[in-house]
């Protein structure tokens, strides 16, 4: 292909575009817009409920390949993976495939002699809400995604390292999740939760042990802190882990559920003081980017992960006491918590920029869309 024609990305893995699911979306749609912007075309794959053929469909530049299937089940997300792979072989363009759940039927497309770029995501199979034979299809995976992917990018460099004892470090580019800097948003929608701007944290997670829910939730509930801790996301009564994060939660811990509006949830981020993070697994999580590009003070969970991204200037627990006290020592030291959101700032120009992420994705995707990868 040569560097004057139009370069083609097919982009796979995710649910699909306008993002109204998690950081896969959001990211599928970050990228899609802004290669197109540089004068792209862009294919994403989107998956709906139903039956019936695939659609085209335009959106803001973006071509949307709408794959329909049954069931909006774990089942059903394999057959719609395997339904995008199928049309995308029948292509000679490049592809970016999001995640290594169903690696395995990248061999479709090598077969076909499509150039793959797999983001491999997080270390699925450590996951503890995972049983057995979960865990081994997603290791299996993992090593396929490996095998299999032409390029692998790794979201984190504990990720990469973590990489290169399957595959050759050659192979790999660390390039992170981005997110967009903080600036003035009205507070309009901040009043239907009762909140004022500067007076409340938030947590933003899917409630699983692992990202610390119910660590975060006792903490916060241990003594009153003078401002509520908004917590979004589904919980369910009928779930045992739910009810008991939301047994354990004081006065000052509210739940408003899951967000799609996306101006509201930016506005939840850019009025917070501060953010509470518990994931204990993956790599560069985009809710901790998003924190820290709104200069929020973070308090996250103490492991390698957590610590590359938010750096220096967040303060870090590993029980519900270390978290406790963090709360406590912090909330009652205005300096300290402005020292933190000033460092939360400078932490997300140093490396988690749009300008900065586009950028690495859109000179390594050229370099293979250009036949020199």
């Amino acid at each position: 292909m040569q560097a004057s024609m139009t370069r083609t990305l097919r982009i796979l893995g995710s649910r699909g575009v306008p993002a109204a699911h998690g950081g896969f979306e959001s990211f599928a749609e970050m990228l899609a817009l802004h290669l197109v912007a540089q004068g792209w075309r862009v294919v994403v794959y989107c998956q709906l409920q139903g039956s019936g053929p695939p659609r085209v469909s335009l959106w803001q530049g973006v071509e949307r390949v709408e794959i329909p299937v049954r069931s909006d089940s774990a089942a059903g997300t394999m057959v719609f993976d395997w339904l995008c792979i199928t049309h995308a072989a029948r292509h000679r363009d490049l592809c970016l495939t999001l995640g290594y759940n169903t690696a395995a039927f990248g061999a479709r497309l090598r077969l076909a002699g499509v150039r793959n770029i797999v983001n491999m995501d997080g270390i699925e199979w450590r996951r503890a809400k995972w049983g057995p034979a979960a865990r081994a299809w997603f290791w299996l995976n993992e090593r396929a995604g490996c095998w299999l992917g032409d390029h692998l990018i790794a979201d984190h460099p504990e990720i990469a390292r973590h990489l290169a004892t399957r595959t050759a470090a050659r192979r790999i580019s660390t390039i992170p999740y981005a997110a967009e800097a903080v600036r003035p948003l009205p507070t309009a929608d901040l009043a239907r939760w009762g909140l004022s701007s500067g007076r409340y944290l938030t947590l933003v997670a899917r409630a699983e042990p692992e990202n610390s829910i119910l660590e975060i939730v006792r903490a916060y509930a241990a003594r009153p802190r003078g401002m509520p801790l908004v917590v979004l996301g589904s919980y369910r009564p009928e779930d045992a882990y739910h009810a008991r994060v939301q047994a354990s939660a004081g006065p000052e811990v509210r739940f408003i559920g899951p967000i799609y509006d996306k101006p509201a949830l930016q506005q939840l981020r850019a009025h917070a003081l501060g953010y509470l993070h518990g994931h204990r697994v993956g790599g560069t999580n985009p809710s901790l980017v998003e924190a820290l590009g709104a200069g929020n003070a973070v308090f996250a969970h103490d492991n390698v992960f957590n610590r590359w991204v938010a750096g220096t200037g967040a303060a870090y627990f590993s029980d519900v006491d270390s978290l406790d006290r963090a709360l406590t020592a912090a909330l009652a030291s205005p300096a300290t918590l402005q020292s933190m959101r000033s460092a939360s700032l400078r932490r997300h120009a140093e490396a988690f920029t749009v300008a900065a992420v586009m950028g690495q994705y859109t000179a390594l995707l050229g370099r293979w869309a250009d036949g020199s990868g």
